[in-house]
């Protein structure tokens, strides 16, 4: 597997295409939520097997706080680890950043505990986003 920060349009509809795939198509959120015109100012995150698109990530830079946003795995490929990778390679990223202190995400409930396990902690209570239960999570990071 490779993950990469994405460096050109046709990476970046690979990413689109993953979250169509994942957030619209088997998740029922509406386009307009996915697609929030965000996009452009954030940095991509792609992961691939064997040439396959597989994962993707976003990154949002709201200093001193870093998002990571729009986590997702094609089904085929769930349960091989790629969606941990995926946060890994993304936390490192923003950490090279010096002015980012905190890294915070919005987890599906369903998924608290994945995130637990990646070192972030919870933070608020559960909201709805898109219909589905959330609650931030972050990461400070000691600088």
């Amino acid at each position: 597997m490779k993950i990469d920060v994405v460096e050109d349009e046709t990476e970046k509809a690979d990413c689109l295409r993953l979250r169509r795939e994942v957030f619209i198509d088997e998740q029922g959120i509406a386009e307009a939520d996915e697609m929030d015109g965000l996009d452009d100012r954030c940095l991509h995150i792609l992961a691939r097997c064997n040439g396959e698109a597989v994962g993707a990530a976003r990154i949002t830079y709201l200093e001193p706080v870093a998002k990571i946003q729009r986590v997702c795995v094609s089904r085929l490929w769930r349960g091989k680890g790629i969606g941990a990778d995926i946060i890994k390679f993304a936390v490192d990223v923003i950490s090279r950043t010096e002015a980012i202190s905190i890294i915070r995400l919005g987890a599906q409930t369903h998924a608290l505990d994945f995130y637990r396990k990646l070192g972030f902690h919870e933070i608020g209570a559960v909201y709805q986003d898109a219909g589905i239960p959330h609650r931030d999570m972050e990461i400070s990071l000691n600088r």
